[in-house]
This record gives structure tokens, sequence and C-alpha cells, in this order.
């Protein structure tokens, strides 16, 4: 965007209300990324907008990550923006928009990004990239409530997968739209169990708690569907601090393993599956985040039939409905450093705006006013939407989404099943099972305490 136009938007928002200069320029961007400029208008003037913070690690060595939930959550906003913005009823609509907090990937830094957002007037938050952020948030938010109840803050969940979220520390005004860790996990043992060529195991992590988790469900869930599978080695490594994972790989040949089993993410996956191209192991990757950013192109060859992985959604998933979501996606962001969606945060966007409109129309809510978090977040818990045939309902009890999962085989793009590619690598996932919500329900511990 050239200066003058910058001014221009800057003097065209003089409406939108006070906010800070680091709040705008995110602002700001995000219009600029999604197209969109407020047009709306109320009494003469341009409509306050309906603002989501993402609070999320935006630079350092998990920017990427974050800036691949950016363009996600702007595609999103725009989707409900076409069709009219949210009604807030007595005939006022306004615009969804996101504001961007840049936590580095800190707790930290994502804590002091929260205030921020508050001091910013927001009351809706959105992070999910680390477990570790995502707790720090919880209690904070909790905290925040609990002493302003007037205003009170909202968190939407859609990465962070420590199951002691919706559980042991489950909170009314936190939902998780991303399946926990013991439910990936399951849906990733349906199709280990059945692997013959896999007798013994290797496990590998970050050292935080949804790393420890992974490791920690892994050998509950071999126990249970496959005792004759052994744990050769089991390691964590610190987080987005190693550079080089080629000595993890020779400890990893030299156990004997068929396959690693991980949930590593972001640059720590990339370097992992990177390091086993170089160093020669030829066994299988079962991951949490196997398609993600640059893993596909980081192992290549080496990983056609050998790497797998578990997501609520494949750009290959089977379906016309799936197959023009994508492509949509793919006009809209074009560049292939940019082809990375998310269909949980699609759906999870199209469950705020029903839950906000739901609860606008609530005999007591004020017309064209953005309902009370706590009114909101009443209405999520009966959220129920679906998106190109993928439907996320929300659990009231824990506020756990319950969705399909599916897992997936790296192939080489034009592969039976394999029609799309991965940010132009020329490898994509086909799909080999598909775990309904029913079969992919999980039991919970949460006991909620409710305003």
């Amino acid at each position: 965007m050239k200066t003058n136009d910058m001014e221009t938007t800057t003097l065209r928002s003089a409406a939108l209300g006070k906010m800070s200069r680091r709040t705008w320029l995110g602002t700001a961007a995000a219009w600029v990324a999604s197209g969109w400029a407020p047009t709306w208008a109320q009494n003469g003037r341009a409509a306050d907008p309906v603002r989501l913070a993402l609070i999320e690690g935006l630079s350092g060595p998990m920017g990427n990550t974050g800036e691949a939930v950016f363009r996600n959550l702007v595609w999103a906003a725009e989707r409900v923006n076409a069709r009219g913005g949210i009604d807030l009823g007595g005939g006022v609509r306004r615009p969804l928009q996101i504001a961007r907090y840049d936590s580095k990937g800190q707790a930290q830094e994502a804590l002091s990004a929260l205030q921020a957002a508050v001091d910013d007037g927001v009351t809706l938050v959105a992070q999910g990239n680390s477990s570790a952020v995502a707790a720090s948030l919880i209690e904070a938010i909790n905290r925040h409530n609990a002493r302003t109840p007037q205003r009170a803050l909202l968190y939407l969940n859609y990465a962070a997968v420590d199951p002691v979220l919706t559980n042991e520390r489950c909170s009314f005004w936190h939902f998780r739209f991303d399946a926990h860790v013991d439910m990936r996990m399951a849906a990733l043992m349906s199709v280990l169990k059945d692997d013959a060529t896999v007798r013994d195991v290797y496990l590998i992590g970050q050292d935080y708690s949804f790393g420890q988790a992974v490791l920690r469900e892994a050998r509950r869930q071999l126990a249970l569907q496959r005792p004759d599978v052994r744990i050769v080695g089991e390691e964590l490594h610190p987080m987005a601090r190693i550079k080089d994972f080629l000595p993890y790989i020779t400890k990893i040949k030299a156990s004997g393993a068929q396959a690693v089993i991980t949930g590593n993410w972001g640059n720590d996956l990339t370097l992992l599956v990177r390091a086993a191209r170089e160093g020669g192991f030829e066994g299988k990757f079962y991951t949490f985040y196997g398609n993600a950013l640059g893993a596909p192109a980081a192992i290549g060859d080496a990983g056609v039939g050998k790497v797998l992985a578990v997501a609520d959604w494949f750009p290959n998933a089977p379906g016309e409905a799936s197959r023009a979501f994508y492509q949509a996606f793919r006009q809209r962001f074009p560049n292939p450093a940019d082809d990375y969606i998310h269909m949980r945060m699609q759906l999870m966007i199209e469950a705020l705006a029903q839950a906000i409109e739901r609860a606008a129309r609530a005999p007591s809510a004020s017309a064209g006013v953005l309902p009370h978090a706590q009114d909101i977040a009443y209405a999520l818990e009966r959220a129920d939407v679906t998106l190109a045939g993928q439907r996320l309902r929300m659990r009231a009890d824990d506020h756990q989404a319950q969705q399909p999962l599916m897992v997936a085989v790296m192939e080489r793009q034009g592969a039976q099943g394999v029609p799309f590619d991965v940010e132009g690598s020329g490898y994509g996932f086909r799909v080999v099972k598909r775990i309904e919500a029913e079969a992919a329900e999980m039991a919970h511990t949460c006991r909620m305490a409710r305003p």
C-alpha cells in the first residue's frame, strides 16, 4: 500500500473508535489483505466493526504458522462480510474485523498482547499455536472476567490441543475448535493398528505441555491398540531451539524403528523431516502436522507413502463441495507459499457469527449492540455449523468441538485421490480414513463453573 493510500484509510477509519497505533496497523493490514474497507454506515458514520483479536506468534521461528492462521481468519471474515456482516438486530449489520497482536510465540508476550486488546476495547480473542500460551491466556481471562465481569472476554482456541484445556482446566470462557491430542492420536492409531510393517516405533516431541501429552497418549494407545509394537526410543527436545535434527535422526536410525510418532509442528517439524531425508531414514512418520507448512517439500520423495498426518480436513478430501472450497481459497491466495488452509478455522468463524447473531436476538439484547461475552458464550455452546460438507458442533459440557477427523498419507500430485499438492511442492495427501464425529468423540473430566 502506498503512503497516501494508508493515510486515506486512516482518515476513513476515524469513526471506528479509539485504538492503539499497534492495533490500528494490524487492522489496516487485515483490511489490505482482505480487500475490505469499512463501508457499513450507521447514523451517517462508519459502523464500528465486530473485532476479533488474533493473539499469535506472527514473528520469530514459528511466524509462518501464525501468518497462515491470519490468512485463514481474514478469508473467513471476508465470507461473513460478503453476506452483509453480522446482524446485531434493529437493522444494524456490522463487519467482522481481524485485529493482529504479535505474541512472538511466548506466553508473557501473549499476556501483554491480551492487555493491549483489552485496552483497545476488544472482547473476543483467538489464539491456538501453543498449548502453553493457551493455558496462560485461560488463566488470565478467568481472572480478568472475575475482576471486571462487565468487560468479560471470550476466548476461541483453534489449535492448542493439550487435553487438559477442556478437561481439568476447562473454562466457561474458553472454546476449543480443534480435536485435542487424545482424539488425534486415536485417529492415527486407527490406521497404525492395521500397519503390519511397523514393529518398533520411536517417539519424539517438543518439550512442553503439548509435546509431553502427545508422547504420553502415544504410549497409552499403543499399549491398547498395538501391544506387540515396541517403543525403542523416546525423546523430548527444546521447542524452537534445535537447528540441526540430524543427531536425533541418527539415534532413530540406530534404534531400528520402522516408524516415528511425533506431534512436532512449525519449524521443528520441517527441520526434523528434512534431517530424516538427509540422514537416510526410510521409516514412516505418523504425525499430527506432517501436511503443515514446509514439511512435504522438505521431505520430498522420501515421504511418498510414508508420511501420515491427521487433521479435521484435507484439500484432497473427497467430494465436489470440498474441491470447490479449496479451489476458492487458492484463487484468493494464489501464492503457493500461502497454501495452507484450516477448515476448522473457517468453521470457528461461522460458529462465532452464528452465536453473536443468536445472542443478539435474545429478548434481553439491545438492538445494534454487540452482546456481552457471557451471552455469546451461552449461544456458542449450541453452535452447529456446516461448510463444504464438513459439520462442527460444540459440546456444551466442556466446550470441545466435535467434528469428523481424517488420516491421510503423502503422495505425488496426480496420483489417485491427489488432485491437489501442498505449497506447489508436487506432493499432496490422500485421505485413507475418515473417522466420523461420533467415533472421534471422547469422554471428558470437565467440571465447569458457570457464571
